[in-house]
Order: structure tokens, then sequence, then C-alpha cells
């Protein structure tokens, strides 16, 4: 069972570098933190790995001006706390989105998935027909990946024994994925300690350790999201795909794109994987110039 995180902010979130006022609401028995900024429409901001919602400062800072940024934490991730016998898995995450946007009576929401995020943010949104309205998806995918020889080799090692035991005793995610996932810039030693605190202790880094091999191990989610894509491929979409990252490839963008045929698509040049960190300037002007399209 992982370790428990009360439901009050720690102290060691520097109010500078996440200077927004931390909400917990219980979702089924977990505790979920969330920021709640801003007012307009309303962007739900969904994470991947390892990070939480402490990845999406800086979006948020420059946009709450003019939308409602809603970003929470999956239970195990950032301050969000997981009730017993929580396997932290993408499945039981998305099942924990449908409940946190039925809690917060969310209408008219475009979903931002991010990674991880993508996916679960879309199981969600086929479950709740006209609550979301618009999809942003960066560096995602929605579809099972068992047989591709790329993401079979990924979650054979990075979701292997080996790999899970080091992130339990060294958080080794968050060492690996983080600075990797940045190539424009440098993650500040700041930064780092937020994400290597948000898993400091062994039990609450099996939450990072385990999404790796489900990529592979939640094939039949992963079947289920496929099936509903027909669902959603009306939806405005807005994909923003980084260049220099090597979680996804262009296939992935380019199968995305088939899949969402109202899509404008924005390639940001030299970026890593957590490009709404890496370019946070690129990708606010990214989402405020597809808004402004979409209400032309």
């Amino acid at each position: 069972m992982a370790d428990a995180i009360e439901s009050v902010r720690p102290s060691w979130v520097d109010d500078d570098l996440f200077p927004f006022e931390s909400h917990f609401v219980d979702i089924d028995g977990h505790t979920v933190h969330y920021v709640d900024e801003g007012s307009g429409p309303t962007l739900l901001l969904l994470h991947g790995n390892p990070t939480w919602s402490f990845l999406w400062r800086d979006a948020i800072r420059a946009l709450r001006d003019d939308f409602r940024c809603i970003a929470l934490d999956y239970p195990g991730f950032g301050l969000s706390t997981p009730k017993p016998g929580y396997r932290y898995l993408p499945e039981e995450h998305s099942d924990v989105v449908t409940g946190f946007v039925d809690a917060l009576g969310l209408t008219g929401v475009t979903l931002v998935g991010q990674d991880w995020g993508g996916p679960i943010g879309l199981a969600a949104a086929r479950r709740r027909p006209g609550v979301f309205d618009r999809l942003v998806l960066a560096n995602a995918w929605a579809w099972p990946v068992n047989g591709d020889l790329y993401f079979e080799a990924f979650a054979r090692i990075a979701g292997g024994p080996p790999i899970r035991f080091l992130a339990r005793r060294l958080n080794l995610v968050v060492k690996a994925f983080i600075p990797m996932g940045h190539h424009r810039r440098k993650v500040t030693a700041a930064e780092m300690t937020h994400y290597r605190r948000a898993l400091g202790t062994p039990g609450r880094r099996q939450a990072s350790g385990v999404l790796p091999g489900r990529i592979t191990g939640s094939q039949a989610f992963f079947a289920e999201i496929e099936a509903g894509l027909s669902d959603l491929a009306h939806l405005p979409t807005l994909i923003v795909w980084s260049d220099a990252q090597i979680g996804f490839r262009h296939r992935e963008r380019e199968r995305l794109e088939r899949c969402f045929p109202a899509h404008k698509t924005v390639i940001v040049e030299d970026a890593g994987l957590y490009v709404e960190s890496d370019t946070p300037e690129e990708f606010v002007a990214a989402i405020r110039e597809w808004t402004s399209e979409q209400q032309a």
C-alpha cells in the first residue's frame, strides 16, 4: 500500500514555483489533489508519468486570465493519496478522472491530455458524452501497441522487474524521465526537487513504476479506447507534437490525425516529451491560436 499524504499542501511545495491554491476532493475513497485557476472555457489538464499538476504550472499562469484551468493528480502522483488496494493502472486512473468530472459537475470541457493523459482522458470523455467538446492531445496515443517492437521493447525494459525495483528504491523514473523529456531547456534543481518529493518514498514511487509496463499490459483498455474513437472523432482537436522526443514517432502523430479528422497539428521543433514544460510559450500560443480559430 502506498504511503499516505494528508489532504493538506506539504511545506516543500514552493509557493513561488507553484503559485496556486491546492484543493482536495474525495473520489471513491481516493483523496485527489487539484488546482482550479481562472475563469472562462474549461481546460482539464491531465498529466503523464511520472509528473503531476506541477507540470502545467507555466501553462496555467499564462492561460488562467482567459480559461478555467483545472489540473488534477492521479492517485499516487503529486499530492493525491490512493485508497488501499489501488493498483495505479491507467484504467483505474480513467475511472478517477471520470468521477472527478462528475464530482465537479464539469461541462463544456476541453480535454488537454499529454502522454498518458491522452488515453486516460479519452476513455473518460467517451464515458461522458456531451461533457467534452474539444480535445488537445500532446505527444499521446489512443490504441493498443502490442506487437509493435518499439513499444514492446520499452514496456519490457522500463516495465520489467529490475526497473520497477529501481523506481521504488531510487526514484529512477523521475531521475531519468524528467531530464530526458526536456530538450529545449534544462530542468532546474528546484523543479527536480518537486518531482522527487512528490514520489518521495518507495510506496509513493509504485505509481511511476507501474505505468511503463501497462503500455502493453493494458491491451484491453486501449482496445476499448480505440473502439470508442468514432464517438469522439467529430470533436475539434489540436494535436501538439514535439519533434525531438523519444516517446512517440511520426507514425503515432499521423495516426492521431487520421483518427480525428477535424484536427489542427502544431509541431514544436526541438522540443521534448513534456512539451508544456519544455516550451511553455509555444504550447500556450498553440492553444490560444487554435481556440481563436474555433471561435471565428
